[in-house]
């Protein structure tokens, strides 16, 4: 059977226990001012293409 050779530290022990913490938190999700459709914060809404007042993804006309 494996025994560790040497003591784990408290910061080895405390980042590996850490690296779960992110899959916990609930995604953030915010209406665009535009078409009021849910988006994540800091991205361009898939629905109407804007972002802060500006059209960055040309969306098709029909």
């Amino acid at each position: 059977m494996g025994v560790p050779k040497k003591r784990t530290s408290k910061m080895r022990r405390d980042r590996r226990r850490a690296a779960n913490n992110n899959l916990r938190t609930a995604v953030q999700v915010t209406k665009c001012p535009n078409c009021k459709e849910p988006v994540m914060p800091h991205r361009a809404c898939t629905s109407c293409g804007q972002y802060k007042g500006r059209e960055l993804l040309p969306q098709a006309e029909g």
